[in-house]
């Protein structure tokens, strides 16, 4: 199976906006409320929030295909664009999310090493990210990698107040 990475452009925009709803829901759609959901993905997946986004020269989204089909995405911010302060020293994956075909293929793993390579890039010595508390398969991943807990943080999901375990892995 061939896999190929792309830097997403202005013109994937609604492309991009399918595969984060849909990978979002699939994700966390049958642990909230589906009201809740509505409102995070329309803040938060919009056209206009994601054209701000994808416009940041801090941030980048990459798409991954399997087999030329679209299969999931990563998105990285570093400086100011971090969601949250991190030190100058830190990369953030904000989104790494793979459509559930395409699970347990080694694609988190690939979105995971082009993260650290841009680390490396840009000088980083961390890369940091938020986990939701309850994501056991996405905590065990980052575990893998190499992460370890330093800390939490609150993540507003429409009305749901909820608790990300911020995670942190230093890079030698």
């Amino acid at each position: 199976m061939a896999t190929k990475l792309r830097a997403v452009t202005e013109a994937d925009l609604p492309a991009l906006q399918q595969l984060s709803r849909t990978t979002f829901s699939d994700t966390f759609g049958a642990v909230n409320t589906a009201a809740d959901l509505a409102v995070y993905l329309e803040r938060a997946y919009s056209l206009p929030q994601l054209a701000r986004e994808l416009a940041e020269p801090t941030s980048t989204f990459t798409f991954i295909y399997q087999d030329e089909q679209l299969a999931g995405y990563l998105k990285l911010n570093w400086g100011a664009t971090q969601s949250e302060a991190q030190g100058a020293d830190s990369l953030e994956i904000q989104r790494i999310y793979v459509l559930p075909a395409f699970k347990r293929q080694g694609l988190g793993r690939q979105l995971f090493q082009l993260a650290r390579q841009t680390a490396e890039q840009l000088g980083k010595t961390a890369i940091w990210l938020g986990v939701w508390e309850h994501n056991d398969s996405a905590r065990a991943f980052y575990q893998q990698m190499g992460f370890v807990v330093v800390g939490e943080h609150v993540f507003q999901l429409g009305h749901s107040t909820q608790r990300d375990l911020i995670l942190r892995k230093t890079l030698v």
